[in-house]
């Protein structure tokens, strides 16, 4: 299937009473429609393993100083929660944006072992955030998958078939290198996944990076070696980053005070907290409060 007939059919879908921008969850396990009729700001988000594949329009998205961009026809692989800044570059009422996500399951990825372990595929790229071309094969498994929307019995039979040989082409990808390195549960990939795991449970407590290495079982040079080499990023900086984030999701909602958000989050000093959101967000947390005064 044409990515442009594809992109017609999850417009149609989604109708034109949806709010846009919001998310539009389906019946199908793991897969969401987006839409956007007019390109948007940065926005902060956690992004869980998911791929995106674009139909209409254009993104850009990254972590750190990685910043990626994409368009039609392309895909996004992202292999780890990664707290992330992202918009729409290109989006009209004539021609909006337009994409599919798909959750990635980690457990179908390793159920793959035994198939790819070996498969000479090329050099992984050693991220966790990675744009390429979806191939036939791809868009069309994924089309697949969308028509079973109007199908519950054989999407109850079938889907789980078609999610799998989506995460199959996804690990064979050009560009699901750090896919691949997740499907030994020893190899650093899945080490500094099983760090970030920790991280989001326990982002509020102060943490010390040599205890966490240990944790995993790496050096501490090896630990931050490779945890920038799959976030972009630091340990301490991707706490950091998942503290201000929740902290405006709390000012946002209108039911802390600064200083409340602050100590919630795990900030011991307001004015340190203040600083450091005006320098993630632009703006100091009291513009958000007037937003939703």
């Amino acid at each position: 299937m044409l990515i442009s007939e594809l992109a017609d059919k999850v417009d149609r879908h989604i109708g034109p009473k949806m709010l846009d921008g919001e998310p539009v969850s389906t019946d199908l396990p793991g897969l969401v429609l987006l839409r956007h009729r007019k390109p948007t700001t940065f926005e902060c988000t956690v992004y869980r393993p998911i791929m995106c594949l674009i139909l209409q329009g254009s993104k850009e998205t990254g972590i750190g100083s990685n910043m990626v961009r994409f368009g039609p026809g392309e895909s996004l692989i992202v292999s780890h929660d990664l707290p992330v800044v992202s918009r729409v570059t290109q989006a009209s009422a004539s021609t909006p944006y337009l994409a599919l996500v798909l959750a990635i399951d980690v457990g179908i990825v390793r159920s793959l072992y035994d198939k790819i372990g070996d498969a000479d595929i090329g050099e992984d790229r050693l991220t966790a955030l990675n744009i390429g071309d979806a191939d036939d094969a791809l868009v069309e498994a994924l089309a697949r998958y969308f028509s079973l929307l109007d199908r519950p019995v054989e999407a109850e039979v079938l889907g789980p078939l078609v999610v799998r040989e989506i995460h199959f082409r996804l690990l064979m990808a050009p560009h699901g290198g750090m896919l691949r390195n997740l499907l030994r549960r020893d190899s650093h990939a899945s080490r500094i996944s099983r760090a970030i795991e920790r991280i989001r449970r326990d982002y509020r407590v102060a943490m010390k990076t040599n205890e966490l290495a240990n944790e995993v079982g790496m050096s501490v040079s090896s630990f931050h070696e490779h945890f920038r080499a799959v976030t972009a990023t630091t340990p301490l900086q991707y706490q950091k980053d998942l503290r201000l984030m929740e902290a405006r999701r709390l000012i946002i909602e209108g039911d802390h005070t600064v200083s409340a958000a602050a100590y919630q989050v795990g900030y011991e000093s307001p004015t340190q907290f203040s600083r450091e959101y005006s320098r993630k967000f632009g703006a100091p947390p009291r513009a958000d409060m007037a937003t939703v005064a």
